[in-house]
């Protein structure tokens, strides 16, 4: 019998799978147990649709990353800062402030997670960093720190 898992099933398959189970095994446990519905022809459509929309969506969120991306690509982020003696800033730029500075510069929303510094900024100067958008997609910038 061909059923479609409504929620994932341990060695049988993951949620939203055709599988081809045995009559007594669907009938008896997947079933009952709301893991799995009938493979009719309206489920299969439904399943297809859903499968559509979920590819729809991944493009878009994919496209919005890109954009994002070119936006802010090989752009500089600037701030200003005091430093005591030597020339060490008091206190650090961590990549918290710098997704707050992108955020307020060209208007895009970055976790600071995504941020990727070589470690915290703590004199003036030029610094890489790379931005992650997800769906492999991401975007290098420049951290200028000055007086």
């Amino acid at each position: 019998m061909k059923v479609i898992l409504l929620e994932d099933v341990k060695g049988s398959g993951k949620k939203g799978e055709l599988i081809n189970a045995s009559d007594g095994y669907a009938r008896n446990f997947l079933l009952p147990k709301k893991l799995a519905m009938e493979a009719t022809s309206q489920a299969m459509n439904e399943l297809k649709q859903k499968e559509a929309a979920k590819e729809r969506k991944l493009a878009l969120e994919k496209q919005a990353a890109m954009d994002s991306a070119a936006v802010i690509k090989e752009k500089t982020v600037k701030f200003t800062g005091v430093a005591g003696n030597g020339g060490k800033l008091f206190g650090s730029i961590t990549a918290a402030d710098v997704a707050a500075e992108i955020k307020k510069q060209f208007g895009i929303e970055v976790d600071k997670k995504k941020v990727s510094l070589e470690g915290d900024i703590k004199t003036y100067g030029t610094f890489n960093a790379e931005v992650k958008f997800g769906h492999s997609v991401s975007a290098k910038i420049f951290v200028l720190v000055s007086e």
